[in-house]
């Protein structure tokens, strides 16, 4: 892999289909340096147009322009090494996000005033729209093992609005928001009506800079995977799970009594086989 044409992506914030136009690219970096766009088109499986707007995404004036620093870069470097494929790098990647993570782990007051913040509300609304509904969905399932009366909010449309003013009214005092790139306008819409209903609000983010954190009380950023046409979310998931397992240190006793009436209940229902 070339370092110097992945550089030029990084930090882009992509469709799918330029994804794999950036995937093809590194892929055979020294060889489409040399390509026109019409030949890049036909080797990822896009349009000539869809390359066109892909350099000008990443704000170069056309493909030629493009083609030009990739020229310049893969002629500064040193070829890719051998043994890593296309998706070795992808999950090597993940791991280097993980690292990260785990250096900004060291201090633990943002995460610890979210734990705070959310183990007070009853009822507890998760939202999580579109790309980030599996994981509100994921943080939901385990966080009423623990606490009483989670919400997950995971389905937009007119009803959106109507369950965060139920969840408000029945006493809801926080919300956790998982927003993820590409940052549905529904979801920030929505926490920023929670913001004006009173509610304090805890993101689940890719970057302290993403759309959602200027209303946000307290941002937890954790990196997406973008070297895929689809983005890896596994630094946000291991940020949830960080995140519900401060709110279970800062509430013991209770958490502890529900999770034992939970064993209970699920040894007398034979949930489980194991």
């Amino acid at each position: 892999m070339n370092e110097g044409v992945v550089k030029i992506f990084q930090g882009a914030r992509l469709t799918p289909t330029q994804r794999r136009i950036a995937h093809c690219l590194v892929e055979h970096d020294s060889k489409a340096a040399y390509l026109s766009a019409a030949e890049v088109a036909e080797l990822a499986g896009v349009s000539q147009p869809s390359v066109t707007r892909f350099a000008m995404a990443l704000g170069y004036s056309g493909y030629p322009a493009l083609r030009r620093e990739l020229r310049a870069v893969t002629a500064d470097e040193p070829a890719e090494p051998a043994g890593q494929n296309a998706m070795q790098r992808a999950v090597h990647a993940e791991t280097e996000h993980l690292r990260r993570l785990g250096e900004q782990l060291d201090r633990l007051e943002d995460v610890r005033a979210a734990a705070e913040l959310l183990i007070a509300s009853r009822p507890l609304p998760v939202l999580g729209l579109r790309a980030a509904a599996p994981l509100a969905a994921y943080f939901g399932y385990f966080a009423a093992k623990a606490f009483p009366d989670v919400r997950v909010l995971d389905g937009g449309g007119t009803s959106l609005l109507d369950r965060l003013d139920q969840a408000r009214a029945a006493g809801a005092g926080a919300m956790l928001a998982i927003v993820l790139p590409r940052y549905p306008r529904e979801t920030v819409e929505a926490v920023r009506e929670a913001k004006a209903a009173g509610l304090a609000v805890v993101a689940i983010t890719d970057s302290a800079v993403s759309p959602v954190a200027e209303s946000a009380d307290v941002v937890l950023p954790a990196a997406v995977g973008t070297q895929l046409v689809f983005d890896l979310h596994t630094g946000p998931m291991a940020m949830a799970m960080v995140l519900l397992q401060a709110m279970c240190d800062a509430a013991p006793e209770p958490v502890q009594r529900r999770l034992e009436e939970f064993e209970a209940t699920a040894a007398q229902r034979h949930i489980f086989l194991a």
